[in-house]
């Protein structure tokens, strides 16, 4: 095994847009071209059942990001790409690990708490109203995910440092009563997972907020969206701040450190709130228009695409099954057979 193996969860709910891209796609793929370490990408669709109850958005929320991070550069040759779904011995760790960890450990996680906070709030007579055991159970799953291909290390953004910590509890509880076989991984917070991409308007963009720039977008499309984005009242001619500028804060995302010097500039000259979205619009067509195309002729290829998940999945489980078979003999389930 590298010194460094990689392991990142893709939640596939949504179509994905320009912040997906700076906070989560484009720094796992440079990452994946490292010669350094070994790097599993994974698509969340198990996980994404426990917000998501409409089969069909499912199923196209699946393509569509599988498609975006090949469109993006990922390399499924150079990386180990797979969906969730098709290495089954994921839900069988997540069992083994079930029945190792406290549920006081599970009564601690931020979802859950979220949750039944918001019920309380609301003044509902059952505090666990709505909760389903997928939300409870979520942390056992993502543990699962991980300790199942001894990932060294882990990039998640801040809010999701808890279930890294609860993962390393579960693998030294499960270590110390069994035997030692899961690797304990290390959280790794890059300023990348924390950049937060500022939505059309001035709020953080999120699919939530229904204020996001898909990053796919026909042409037509994403300059009506980027016409969109909420600026001040300045006049032409006036300096403006680049400070808690949307526009600037998304081109900056896309452009190289001259040309943000440059629009920058632009800004302290007093350019017009037009000529500048014209000039985001430019920029990030002349990064999305490629990938775009790539894109585009994948998702229209689903037999293809197909065929890359299942031989993801083939690498997958080449570290799967050993595992879980060891992890069977561990907890005493193993054949009769010598």
């Amino acid at each position: 095994m590298a010194t460094k193996r990689f392991l990142t969860g893709i939640t596939t709910t949504g179509t994905p847009h320009l912040g997906n891209y700076v906070g989560a796609i484009r720094p796992a793929v440079e990452a994946s071209r490292r010669d350094d370490t070994e790097n599993f990408y994974f698509l969340a669709d198990y996980h994404a059942l426990i917000k998501c109850h409409d089969p069909a958005q499912v199923m196209q929320s699946r393509l569509e990001i599988a498609a975006t991070w090949l469109a993006m550069g990922l390399d499924p040759e150079r990386a180990v790409f797979y969906r969730q779904t098709d290495v089954p011995e994921i839900m069988e760790l997540t069992w083994i690990l079930t029945c190792m960890s406290a549920k006081g450990l599970m009564n601690r996680a931020h979802a859950y708490k979220a949750a039944v906070q918001d019920n309380v709030d609301s003044g509902a007579s059952d505090p666990d109203k709505g909760v389903t055991m997928g939300l409870f159970n979520y942390p056992i799953l993502m543990a699962a995910d991980i300790l199942m291909f001894k990932a060294t290390h882990v990039p998640v953004g801040r809010d999701q440092i808890q279930h890294l910590e609860m993962t390393r509890d579960i693998a030294q509880r499960f270590n110390h009563h069994y035997k030692d076989l899961l690797v304990l991984p290390e959280v790794v917070v890059s300023e990348e997972e924390d950049a937060v991409l500022t939505g059309l308007d001035g709020r953080k963009m999120s699919k939530s907020y229904g204020n996001t720039i898909p990053l796919f977008e026909p042409t037509k499309k994403l300059r009506k969206l980027v016409m969109k984005i909420v600026t001040n009242s300045q006049e032409p001619g006036e300096a403006k701040s680049t400070e808690g500028s949307s526009l600037f804060e998304i081109y900056r995302a896309f452009a190289s450190a001259e040309e943000t010097a440059e629009f920058a500039q632009a800004y302290a000259d007093g350019i017009g709130w037009g000529d500048a979205k014209q000039r985001l619009y430019e920029k990030l067509e002349s990064v999305l228009a490629e990938p775009r195309e790539r894109y585009l002729d994948l998702i229209s290829k689903p037999a293809e695409m197909e065929d890359i998940m299942q031989a993801g999945a083939v690498k997958a489980r080449a570290h799967s099954v050993p595992l879980i078979e060891a992890m069977r003999e561990a907890v005493g389930i193993a054949s009769f057979k010598p």
